[in-house]
C-alpha cells in the first residue's frame, strides 16, 4: 500500500508512518507528565525537528551534484527525499544528550522514543504487508498514434508512470522523467495516462512542448488497479524480468528519480 485515503486526499505511507510515530511518542510523554510531572514533549519535538533536518541533509549530500543545478529544490521536500537512518541517529543523539543533562528525563524520554519507534516500524510493516509486490502487469496499451504497446516483453527494465493532465504534481515531474528517458535508452519508460482522451493528452503535450516516447492511454485505469495505485502520480520501477524493485507515490524530483533508478542499478 502506497497511501492512506482520507476523503479526496491520499497521504503516502512514508508520511503517515512518522506522523503516527510522533503521535505515539507524544501520548507516552503525556502519560509521564500526568504520572510524574516530567514533561519530555519539548525534547521530543527538538529530536523530531533536528532528525528531519538531518535526514534531508543526508539525502541532499547523497545527490549533491543533482541539486547544484537548482539549489532551491533542496527546500522542496514534497518528493520525500530523506535518509531515515541518518535522521534517527541524530534524533537519538539529541535525546541522549538531553537525558544526560537532566536525569529525570531518562525514563520518560526512553519510553516515549521506544513507543514512537515501535509504532513507526509496525505501521511500515503493516502497510507494506497489505500489498504484495505484484509483477509487471501483462497488459497491452494504446499509444497516442493508435499503435499497441505491451508492458511486458521488452527485455529491459521498465519504469511505469501513472499520470493525468489535471494533476499538478504529475505535470511538475514530467521534465525530470523526460530527461531520464532520454538519458537511459536501455530502460523502457512508459507514461500511462489515466482516464483521459487522446486529444486531451496530445493537446497538453503540444502546449507544454513536452516530447516523450511511449505515452499511452488507459481509459479504464487498468494499470492503476493491477498495481494497486491509489493516487497520482505513481511511478513503478521494474527490473528486466518484470519484478517490482521500487515504487513511489507522489511527485518525483530529479534527485528522487536518481534514487529510484539506483535501485535498478542505473542513474539519470
Amino acid at each position: 500500500m502506497d497511501a492512506i485515503n482520507l476523503g479526496p486526499l491520499a497521504l503516502p505511507v512514508r508520511v503517515v508512518a512518522p506522523l503516527l510515530a510522533m503521535a505515539a511518542a507524544s501520548v507516552a510523554g503525556a502519560w509521564w507528565t500526568r504520572r510524574r510531572a516530567v514533561d519530555p514533549s519539548n525534547t521530543l519535538w527538538h529530536m523530531a525537528l533536528w532528525g528531519l533536518l538531518a535526514a534531508r541533509a543526508a539525502f541532499v549530500l547523497k545527490h549533491f551534484d543533482t541539486y547544484l543545478a537548482d539549489p532551491l529544490d533542496i527546500l522542496d521536500i514534497r518528493d520525500g527525499g530523506f535518509v531515515a537512518f541518518a535522521g534517527l541517529l541524530v534524533a537519538l543523539a539529541i535525546g541522549a544528550d538531553a537525558a544526560r543533562r537532566e536525569r529525570a528525563l531518562q525514563r520518560p524520554l526512553a519510553t516515549s522514543v521506544l513507543a514512537g519507534i515501535a509504532v513507526w516500524a509496525g505501521a511500515t510493516l503493516a502497510f507494506g504487508s497489505l500489498a504484495a509486490p505484484a509483477p509487471l502487469p501483462d497488459l497491452a496499451l494504446r499509444r497516442l498514434d493508435g499503435s499497441l504497446l505491451s508492458l511486458r516483453g521488452s527485455g529491459k527494465p521498465v519504469v511505469v508512470n501513472l499520470w493525468a493532465t489535471w494533476c499538478p504534481p504529475c505535470r511538475r515531474e514530467m521534465p525530470a522523467l523526460g530527461a531520464a528517458q532520454a538519458a537511459n535508452p536501455g530502460v523502457a519508460f512508459v507514461f500511462v495516462n489515466q482516464g483521459e482522451e487522446a486529444a486531451v493528452v496530445q493537446r497538453y503535450l503540444d502546449d507544454e512542448r513536452i516530447a516523450l516516447n511511449n505515452v499511452t492511454l488507459d481509459p479504464a485505469r487498468q494499470v492503476a488497479r493491477a498495481t494497486q495505485a491509489v493516487g497520482y502520480p505513481t511511478t513503478l520501477f521494474y527490473d528486466a524480468e518484470g519484478r517490482l524493485v521500487a515504487r513511489h507515490m507522489g511527485e518525483l524530483s530529479r534527485a528522487q528519480l536518481n534514487e529510484q533508478l539506483g535501485a535498478l542499478g542505473l542513474r539519470r
